[in-house]
C-alpha cells in the first residue's frame, strides 16, 4: 500500500466512525440553529410596522407612505372598536380637528412619527453598523471557530489515545506509515469541521435572504466568505498539534492536562475577539496573529476596518505558521506514538530519534 492509499484508508475509517458520533450530530444541529438564530433574531428584535385603523382617506395615505399597515374603516367609531378588539395596534381619529392616536396601553412610536412634522436629519455616519449586529457577528465567528476547532481537535486527540491505550496503534503502524496515519486523521477531522462550517454559512446566508435583509447580507457575506479559508488553515494548523498531544499520553484521564496549552491557544482568541472587538488597534494586531486571525480578520472585514490586501497577507502568514506547526506536530507524534510506558514530555518526544527511526522503517 502506497502512502496516498494509506491516507485515504485512514481518513475513510475516521470519517465512518466520527460521522455517527452523537457529539458531531448534536454540535451540527446546535450550530445550524445558532446560524439560523443569528440571522433571524435581528429581524425579530427590529420589530415590524404597526397596524393602524383610520377612517380619513388622506390620513390613511400618509400612514401608508410611512410604511405602516393601514386598515381603512367606515368611521372613527369603527376605528376605535378595532383597537379595543385587538385587531390593530392603534387608530387615528381626527374628530374634525387635529389627528389623535388611540391605543390600549402605549402608542406605537412609528404611528406618532408618521403624523409628526420631523426636523431635517443629517447622518454623520450613515454606514455605521447596528449595535446588536456589531456584537452578534464577532460573537458568532468566535463561537463557531472556538467550539468547532476545540470539539474536533479533542476528538483527534482522543482517537490517538484510544489507539495507544488498546495497543492497536502497534498494528496500525505496522500496516501504514506513521505520517500517513497522522495525515488521515487530520484530513478526516478537517473534512468534518469544514462540512459543519459550510452548513452554518449556507443556513446563515439563506436565512438572511428569507428575512429580507439585503443590506445585512451585503455586509456579512464577504466576511463569511473569508472566514471559510481562514478556518480551514487555522484548523489544519492546530490539528497536528492535537494529534501530538494525544500521542504524549496513554490514558484518556491524562489528556486534559497535556492538551491544556492547546485549549488556551483556542480560548484566548475567543475571549479577546468577543470582549475587544470594538478596539481597532487590538483587533488589527489579532488579525495577523495566526491563532486569532481566523476570527479577528473576518470581524474586521465585516466592520469595514480592513483593506482589501490585509486578508491575503494574514492568510499567507497563517499558511507559513501552519506548515511550521504541522512539521513540529508530526515530529512529536512520531516520537511519542509508540511510547507506551507512561507519559512523555513534548520536548522528549521532539528529540526522540529512536521512535522516528522506527517510523522511517515502517515507511
Amino acid at each position: 500500500m502506497n502512502t496516498s492509499s494509506a491516507i485515504r484508508l485512514v481518513a475513510a475509517r475516521e470519517l465512518k466512525v466520527k460521522i455517527k458520533d452523537k457529539t458531531f450530530l448534536i454540535s451540527t444541529v446546535f450550530f445550524l440553529l445558532f446560524g439560523l438564530g443569528s440571522a433571524v433574531l435581528p429581524a425579530i428584535f427590529g420589530g415590524g410596522a404597526s397596524s393602524v385603523a383610520v377612517a380619513d382617506a388622506a390620513t390613511a395615505t400618509t400612514l401608508r407612505n410611512a410604511g405602516l399597515e393601514v386598515t381603512q374603516v367606515g368611521d372613527e367609531a369603527a376605528a376605535e372598536q378595532a383597537v379595543r378588539d385587538g385587531d390593530v395596534d392603534a387608530a387615528v381619529v381626527t374628530g374634525g380637528g387635529d389627528p389623535k392616536v388611540l391605543a390600549m396601553e402605549d402608542a406605537p412610536g412609528d404611528v406618532v412619527s408618521a403624523l409628526s412634522v420631523e426636523p431635517a436629519v443629517q447622518l454623520l455616519d450613515p454606514d455605521a453598523v447596528d449595535p446588536l449586529l456589531a456584537y452578534l457577528v464577532p460573537f458568532g465567528f468566535a463561537v463557531v471557530f472556538f467550539f468547532t476547532s476545540l470539539t474536533f481537535g479533542l476528538q483527534i486527540s482522543q482517537s490517538v489515545v484510544e489507539e495507544k491505550q488498546t495497543r492497536i496503534v502497534e498494528i496500525l503502524v505496522a500496516s501504514v506509515p506513521t505520517r500517513a496515519l497522522l495525515a488521515g486523521k487530520v484530513i478526516a477531522g478537517g473534512v468534518l469541521a469544514l462540512t459543519q462550517v459550510a452548513l452554518i454559512a449556507a443556513v446563515t446566508v439563506i436565512s438572511l435572504q428569507l428575512t429580507d435583509s439585503g443590506g445585512l447580507l451585503s455586509l456579512v457575506g464577504p466576511a463569511i466568505g473569508w472566514f471559510v479559508p481562514f478556518f480551514v488553515v487555522g484548523f489544519v494548523m492546530l490539528a497536528a498539534l492535537w494529534a501530538a498531544a494525544g500521542a504524549l499520553v496513554n490514558r484518556l484521564e491524562d489528556l486534559q492536562g497535556v492538551s491544556m496549552p492547546l485549549q488556551l491557544l483556542v480560548m484566548l482568541p475567543f475571549f479577546l475577539v468577543v470582549f475587544l472587538n470594538d478596539n481597532k488597534p487590538v483587533m488589527t494586531l489579532l488579525s495577523y496573529i495566526p491563532f486569532s486571525a481566523p476570527t479577528a480578520m473576518p470581524v474586521r472585514l465585516f466592520s469595514g476596518d480592513a483593506a482589501a490586501w490585509e486578508p491575503l497577507v494574514a492568510l499567507g502568514i497563517m499558511v507559513v505558521a501552519a506548515l511550521a506547526l504541522i512539521a513540529v506536530g508530526a515530529r512529536v507524534y512520531e516520537g511519542s506514538l509508540l511510547r507506551t510506558n507512561g507519559k512523555i514530555s513534548f520536548g522528549a518526544a521532539f528529540r526522540d530519534k529512536e521512535s522516528r527511526r522506527l517510523a522511517e522503517i515502517n515507511k
